[in-house]
């Protein structure tokens, strides 16, 4: 799809040359010839996908509220500094379990992918000075730039108000976002893009690879589900494979049941994200109606899974089976009866450094009295589940 949307995007005009009677045009370009300027930005890189067809990626548009889109919507737009894309999720925009919305308003989280990093905090740290920590002002929009590139690639502002409103935005760039959905490098991201959430400022090239990201999801969770599961399971192995290294789920930083809420709460939200997919996919069988599934589970049916893993993960997988290069060698590690459990362990591998590097950052990008408010609130939600 991608090569497609790549082959038949057209070359960029350069306009029509200037009058060659014109002195003034002439002189301009001798300007230009002996003194160079700037080098123009290069264009956006959705520039490269112009001709996704509007019901691409319909399964990623969830419906809200009225209310709540406004407010989201208000929200994102008052922030002076460019942003590509956006999404909002979690208890505060979708239902989740856990949560009286009469007695406790959950934060707002946001993820936002930009351009360029350094450019987007440069001129956020100037409008919202109050949402950065002092050490990170004196240090400089680099700084933040810089420490947000480690780990997973993305740096959290959270307890900030926004509007009247208390919230927790992420900042990821473009590349960053779609090198993780394509590929799983760190699954942070990805995983985060596996359970619902709200669009609010939409992206050709993050949709186009966001929708290999799901799909992706749905293999992996096939190869580790028997041959007749419910719908229910299924949901809940996509949610949890972001979780399933997380530190934070086996520390007194997480709801125990963080995933069954999710799940459970926003059930409707999962089918619109998956349901269209799954049933897509070879060897998946659905009655209208039913929660059941079923799945062919013949070496041949889990081979072609397989091999469209996302990179990091087969990487990882012929590290234990060996070269896949062979039909053959495909063939075996399909067959293999531990590969659902060998899966989940090394999906868990992947999340488990990221997860822990983001856990560390949050320090830095909080400062110590927001990391203690992050944190105590945490430990309320873990003790009461």
């Amino acid at each position: 799809m991608a090569s497609e949307s790549l082959a038949s995007s057209p070359t960029p005009s350069a306009g029509p040359p200037p009058s060659p009677n014109s002195t003034t045009s002439q002189r301009a370009r001798r300007r230009s010839t002996l003194y160079p300027g700037p080098r123009p930005a290069d264009p956006p890189r959705e520039g490269r996908f112009p001709h996704l067809p509007p019901t691409f990626g319909r399964n990623q548009m969830l419906d809200v509220s009225q209310s709540t889109r406004a407010l989201l919507e208000n929200i994102v737009d008052t922030f002076d500094a460019p942003i590509r894309y956006a999404v909002a999720y979690g208890s505060g925009v979708f239902e989740q379990d856990g949560y009286t919305q009469e007695k406790e308003k959950p934060m707002l989280d946001f993820l936002f992918a930009v351009t360029h990093a350094d450019h987007f905090h440069s001129i956020n740290m100037h409008q919202f000075p109050g949402h950065y920590p002092l050490h990170t002002r004196l240090l400089g929009s680099d700084y933040v730039a810089r420490a947000s590139a480690v780990g997973p690639g993305v740096w959290f502002n959270a307890y900030v108000p926004v509007n009247g409103v208390t919230v927790k935005y992420g900042v990821t760039t473009v590349d960053a976002l779609c090198t993780d959905l394509l590929h799983w490098d760190s699954l942070y991201l990805a995983g985060r893009m596996h359970k619902p959430v709200r669009i609010i400022r939409d992206d050709a090239r993050v949709r186009l690879n966001q929708q290999v990201n799901l799909v992706s999801a749905a293999r992996a969770a096939l190869l580790t589900l028997p041959e007749r599961f419910t719908e229910a399971e299924l949901y809940t192995r996509i949610a949890g494979f972001s979780y399933s290294g997380d530190p934070r789920m086996v520390m007194p930083m997480e709801n125990r049941s963080k995933v069954g809420n999710i799940v459970r709460k926003q059930h409707p939200q999962f089918r619109d994200l998956y349901g269209r997919l799954v049933t897509g996919l070879p060897g998946v069988r659905w009655a209208h109606g039913k929660d059941e599934m079923e799945q062919e589970v013949t070496t041949m049916a889990r081979e072609k899974h397989l091999r469209k893993l996302p990179r990091t993960l087969v990487d990882r997988l012929k590290r234990k089976y060996g070269p896949l290069e062979e039909d053959e060698q495909w063939a075996r590690v399909a067959a293999d009866e531990q590969l659902g459990a060998t899966i989940q362990k090394e999906i868990a591998s992947i999340v488990r450094w990221p997860a822990t590097v983001q856990t560390a950052k949050s320090v830095l990008s909080n400062g110590p009295v927001k990391s203690i408010k992050y944190g105590a609130a945490k430990l309320a939600k873990w003790w009461k589940s």
